[in-house]
C-alpha cells in the first residue's frame, strides 16, 4: 500500500502560488544552482499523481505546453469539466477521498499530491495526507494562494527530515 504525499514548493510565509497563480518566484538564493534538490529522487518513488485542474491548466498552458512532463506515471486530474481522457491523464469527477483511497490501495509507490491549494486542502480536511513534503522557498510573497486552508481541528506532525539545498530547506512531515 502506497502513501499519499503532499510535495509542494511554498513561500516561507506559506504561499504557493502570487495572487494571480504565478509561480516564477520558485527557485533557490543562487548559493548553489547546480544543486538537484529534491525532486528527481521523489519522482522516483511516485507511482501515481493527483492535481486539480488549476494545476493541470498551468502545466499545459504555461509550465510545459509543448510536452507533458509526467510522462509513464498515471494523472489524475481532479475537475467538474467535461474532459475527454489522454493518455496517461484521467479527467476525475468523482470524490477527491475516493480516488486517493483507490490509487492508495493499488500503489506500492507514493500517490503525490502535486497541486494545487484545493484539492490539497481538502484532502488535508480529511486527514487523507499521509505525508507533507514541504520545500521552502526562501522568499516571502506577502500575499496570495495560501496552502493551508482553515482546519476543523489541528493536524499533529512528526518531523522525519529535513535538507537544504541552494537556499531551499525542505521539510518532510508524517502525521503522529
Amino acid at each position: 500500500m502506497g502513501n499519499v504525499v503532499l510535495y509542494l514548493a511554498m513561500s516561507v510565509d506559506g504561499y504557493i502560488a502570487d495572487e494571480q497563480g504565478g509561480v516564477d518566484w520558485l527557485g533557490g538564493d543562487g548559493s548553489q544552482p547546480d544543486a538537484p534538490g529534491s525532486y528527481p529522487s521523489f519522482y522516483e518513488t511516485v507511482d501515481a499523481i493527483v492535481m486539480g485542474w488549476s494545476t493541470y491548466h498551468q502545466i499545459v498552458t504555461q509550465l510545459s505546453p509543448n510536452s507533458w512532463p509526467y510522462e509513464g506515471r498515471p494523472c489524475y486530474v481532479v475537475t467538474h469539466r467535461q474532459e475527454a481522457a489522454r493518455e496517461g491523464i484521467c479527467f476525475w469527477k468523482g470524490e477527491l477521498t475516493a480516488l486517493t483511497n483507490k490509487l492508495k490501495a493499488e500503489c506500492a509507490g507514493n500517490v503525490w499530491i502535486c497541486g494545487g491549494a484545493s484539492v490539497a486542502g481538502q484532502l488535508l480536511k480529511e486527514g487523507r495526507i499521509d505525508r507533507l513534503w514541504l520545500s521552502m522557498i526562501p522568499v516571502v510573497l506577502g500575499k496570495g494562494i495560501r496552502l493551508f486552508p482553515e482546519l476543523p481541528h489541528p493536524l499533529p506532525l512528526k518531523l522525519v527530515k529535513t535538507q537544504q539545498y541552494n537556499g531551499i530547506v525542505d521539510l518532510i512531515y508524517e502525521k503522529r
